[in-house]
């Protein structure tokens, strides 16, 4: 996507280390199809509760293209054989609908709905209609970012949904909680932001946290009636843009982000107001990052220098044990990713990364994990698959 890049800056009492090239590369073999688009967005279908298969359904997104669109794919034939005796490893097109603007951002609703951020400021709701495979418009807030009337609309840069709500940020430095069933925001923070918000991530059930581009993360907690953040953190030094964030998904406390200088930062939300350590990554902008749902020890990042690398803390976890947890009346063994100090926060951590990508070219724009599944898109109009490369 969007080039350039700048130095990070320094910062004090920080766990910094140095760049390291992946400790070894990814052998097996990437399933991929060229889309004749460049791919900004790439989402798994979130499977039901109990599910034992691996998922089979992803969405993607499109950008900087004449006509945009939102797919829907679906790789549920891999390993299948084809009539001739071939096998038939291609994801194949389940059904897509054209999108205005470039998709800056998508999310699952639910397993039948699709939000969508726009380049143009607008927020749409897509129906997938598995029964005759169609994709069509459920919801659409036109104007959800602008800038002011004389100026026109703002991309809505992120979004994250806690069925029913839709939270969406924007460069115009705007909050907006949406429901799917009304046309009017439950809830609007005009100047959350006096700079440009690039993502944002759920961190509890009535708080949001937020990055944006002179390198500060804001909690926001919509208990509150004001329209101040009740916590705001910064990367030290330099104001480097960050552009990505996720939460550990059962420590919500931690949180990675990325930045434009390539930069890899995981925070503690409970202490501090910098990060706990700085890993320098990629060479480029880092444009996702994500930990495994199930399995967060994992985590792993793309960039545009065309890289996506898988970070493994859980090497760090000693002999891979669960840990005994002491809480109340109640004793509880944990497994290892949820022991009460995360791989994440050790001091000395010992981390084994993976490059995915043998050959990089073109940017790497977006990645999602799930189960033991891994989808990719990049500006090469290509989109990759890839089963069962993770336990």
């Amino acid at each position: 996507m969007g080039k350039g890049s700048v130095k990070a800056g320094g910062g004090s009492g920080l766990r910094r280390e140095g760049r390291k090239e992946p400790l070894r590369r990814s052998m097996e073999e990437v399933l991929a199809r060229y889309v004749s688009q460049k791919v900004s967005k790439t989402r798994w279908r979130p499977l039901p509760p109990a599910a034992l298969q691996p998922p089979e359904v992803f969405a993607t997104g499109s950008w900087d293209n004449e006509e945009n669109k939102v797919s829907i794919w679906s790789v549920g034939d891999l390993g299948s054989l084809s009539s001739n005796g071939e096998y038939n490893a291609e994801p194949h097109l389940l059904c897509d609908i054209q999108h205005s603007g470039d998709v800056m951002d998508m999310q699952f609703l639910d397993q039948e709905r699709i939000v969508a951020a726009s380049s143009t400021g607008s927020v749409t709701v897509f129906r997938h209609h598995q029964n005759n495979q169609t994709l069509s418009v459920s919801q659409k807030w036109e104007n959800a970012h602008f800038y002011d009337p004389s100026h026109g609309n703002a991309p809505c840069t992120g979004i994250v949904c806690n069925s029913p709500e839709i939270f969406t940020v924007g460069e115009d430095g705007r909050i907006n909680v949406f429901t799917a069933d009304r046309k009017e925001a439950v809830r609007t923070v005009d100047n959350a932001d006096s700079s440009t918000l690039h993502a944002v991530t759920r961190l509890r059930t009535t708080e949001i946290l937020t990055v944006n581009s002179i390198g500060q993360l804001k909690i926001w907690d919509f208990r509150q009636q004001g329209n101040e953040p009740s916590q705001i953190f910064s990367l030290t030094g330099e104001r480097i843009p960050l552009h990505c964030v996720d939460r550990h998904p059962s420590q919500q406390h931690i949180v990675a982000t990325g930045s434009q200088d390539g930069m890899l930062s995981i925070w503690d939300v409970r202490q501090g107001d910098i990060p706990v350590s700085l890993l320098n990554a990629h060479e480029a902008e880092l444009w996702e990052v994500h930990f495994h749902p199930s399995n967060p020890d994992h985590l792993f990042t793309c960039s545009e220098d065309g890289t996506l690398w898988h970070w493994d803390a859980s090497a760090d976890v000693s002999e891979r044990k669960s840990y005994l947890h002491t809480g109340g009346r109640s004793t509880t063994f944990l497994p290892q990713s949820q022991s009460v100090i995360s791989a994440w926060l050790r001091n000395d951590p010992t981390r084994e990364i993976t490059n995915l990508i043998s050959n990089p070219t073109l940017s790497v724009n977006s990645l999602d994990v799930l189960g033991s599944c891994l989808v990719y898109g990049t500006d090469a109009e290509s989109i990759y698959v890839k089963k069962n490369f993770f336990a």
